[in-house]
């Protein structure tokens, strides 16, 4: 017999795996869904495209026009190129567009024809949304992100019989790449909760914590509820009188801060001479439902505040907060402010967003058409899924950070790469629903914090205006979940002297950016008085190369007092070792 074409294993294979993906929903999603979600959702945005929108009709007809054009133009440059003809393209992707880097996409015609017919069809979709214009400017920017998902969505790249390089894996694989695929998808759906799809990133299996990743020696000294306090063994005789506390977020694992050795911050400080704590969250099930945002706050920072004070006997604490630790983190700062308690050395806020008029596109998953079905979820079980949280992020950057692992993954059949930060991505955490109903309503929602008592926890009145300790804000230029404008205004919110720091790359990249090799620039402007706007602050900005780590240990060694003797952790009567770091907390994975 000759060799089979692609479509006869597709044939082979299809049956097979329908029953497959039949037997598992039927399995794991039975039941589960609420049936009224998905309608809801459809409704509300039909109603959001229907009310207060205008359209630039004359616009709207040139482009058509042009499009009908262009389409002539690709029809007829297709119908040379069958007969042989090199041809230049109607329309060529983006640069930087890597979903079309294989050679078959330009040389080979019907490939050509389907690249370009996409990218017209989608440059027409792009042109019509353009030419609507919005009473609401929220509904104009969600309306656009959708359209962006769903462009995306719809790539030739995405499926079976339009990728030429899935097509030749077929058939060098004699069909089991979509064997493989089948079992990687079906693991995947098996892994997933009822409202949102996990993707397999990277190969779970190859990062153990404590071993891989989460390294740095230490000891767990204190353990409640939400926290895990983390003490780390000094690198020298002497540190700083006053120690560094981080809050990393509550959404996520901390050791985003303590990868390996090279790209560890919590090392690099060790290193710097301070001693360093690190609150390691709970991975909460539905028995911590009732812990809103007030109550991560007195168990988390204000807690871990008050053991790092006892054990090294500070008289203040350098503390620092990563993206929603640094909102929480401010939080607490103006919650001591108002009890009159000066605790707080300084403050450092990375990636973090204190005004939220701003949110970027994580505000399409928080708009009044979603919040309630994510709300929706979390009162069902208790908590929201962090793996619906990790795909919201991931469909921040959906060609990056899911079309390609689902071509590699599942079209290719191929397994994942290890890869330490996306195993960490990989690795999420639950946020209960009560912290997501009071933190969502009074940050993204309600803009509350920028408004002194705009939040009110145990009585007290949140007022981010009378912070007065000094304040070191960095914010990434690439960022997708804190827009670094946004971040610079929240950084006006504080009355005390704040240095902000522009750095590249993105939200996580941008941070974990070491010292010793760090690939990405940071920008400083060093005027005397400090711009109103992101804008002005960037031209007056110097680029310099490397990592922003050195400018924030020199910003904060000044401030942190004479060396002392280094204590080691699990010295104190109080608060002895409970178990070695990483902990517990960071090892429970959902």
């Amino acid at each position: 017999m000759g060799e089979k074409s692609v479509l006869q294993y597709l044939q082979e294979f299809s049956e097979v795996f329908d029953r497959m993906v039949r037997e598992v929903l039927a399995r794991n999603l039975g039941g589960e869904l609420d049936a009224t979600a998905a309608p809801c959702l459809s409704e509300k945005l039909s109603a959001l495209l229907a009310s207060g929108v205008q359209v630039d009709t004359a616009s709207l007809l040139a482009k058509q026009m042009a499009f009908e054009e262009k389409q002539g133009e690709l029809w007829q440059s297709a119908s040379k190129a069958m007969m042989g003809e090199k041809l230049e393209p109607v329309i060529s992707e983006a640069p930087g567009d890597k979903r079309f880097k294989d050679s078959d996409w330009s040389d080979n015609p019907v490939y050509s024809y389907l690249k370009q017919s996409y990218l017209l069809n989608s440059q027409m979709l792009q042109s019509l949304v353009d030419s609507l214009t919005f009473s609401d400017p929220k509904a104009a920017e969600q309306v656009r992100f959708y359209t962006r998902q769903y462009i995306n969505s719809v790539s030739p790249g995405n499926h079976l019989l339009t990728n030429p390089e899935v097509c030749r894996e077929i058939i060098a694989t004699q069909g089991q790449s979509l064997v493989k695929g089948a079992e990687n998808f079906m693991r995947d759906l098996e892994q997933s909760p009822a409202e949102a799809f996990r993707i397999t990133q990277t190969d779970p299996t190859a990062f153990t914590l404590g071993k891989d990743l989460a390294t740095t020696a230490g000891e767990v000294v204190f353990e409640n509820d939400l926290i895990q306090l983390i003490h780390y063994v000094p690198m020298g005789e002497t540190v700083y009188q006053r120690p560094v506390l981080i809050t990393p977020p509550f959404i996520n694992k901390y050791y985003i801060l303590d990868l390996d050795a090279k790209k560890s911050l919590v090392r690099w400080l060790l290193s710097k001479g301070y001693a360093v704590f690190i609150i390691s969250w709970v991975n909460p099930d539905a028995s911590l439902a009732a812990k809103d945002f007030g109550c991560y706050m007195k168990e988390g920072p204000l807690a871990a505040l008050d053991v790092v004070q006892a054990i090294t006997g500070a008289d203040k604490v350098n503390m620092a907060g990563f993206c929603v630790g640094g909102t929480l983190l401010a939080t607490t700062a103006a919650f001591l402010k108002a009890r009159g308690e000066e605790r707080i050395n300084s403050l450092t806020c990375l990636t973090t967003l204190l005004e939220f008029s701003e949110p970027g596109e994580v505000g399409n998953y928080l708009s009044e058409q979603m919040l309630p079905l994510l709300e929706q979820s979390a009162e069902r079980k208790g908590v929201l899924d962090g793996r619906i949280i990790g795909l919201s992020f991931s469909l921040l950057r959906e060609n990056n950070l899911f079309w390609s692992y689902f071509i590699h993954n599942y079209l290719k059949g191929k397994d994942p790469i290890p890869f330490d930060i996306l195993h960490w991505n990989s690795d999420p955490t639950h946020c209960t629903v009560a912290c997501l109903k009071q933190y969502v309503h009074s940050t993204y929602r309600d803009n509350q914090l920028q408004f002194p008592g705009g939040l009110t926890i145990d009585g007290v009145e949140i007022d981010l205006a009378k912070i007065q300790a000094p304040a070191y804000f960095l914010s990434t230029l690439a960022d997708h979940i804190v827009l670094w404008q946004g971040a610079y205004r929240s950084s006006q919110l504080l009355s005390g002297p704040v240095r902000f720091v522009l750095a590249g790359s993105g939200h996580l990249a941008g941070v974990i950016n070491p010292e010793d090799g760090g690939k990405y620039p940071h920008w400083i402007n060093d005027a005397e008085r400090v711009p109103e706007s992101a804008s002005a602050w960037f031209e007056g900005a110097q680029q310099h190369e490397g990592s922003w780590w050195p400018d924030w240990e020199r910003w904060m060694a000044p401030l942190s007092g004479e060396q002392v003797k280094a204590q080691l952790p699990g010295e104190h009567p109080d608060y002895p070792a409970l178990q070695a770091a990483p902990g517990s907390y960071v090892k429970v994975r959902i």
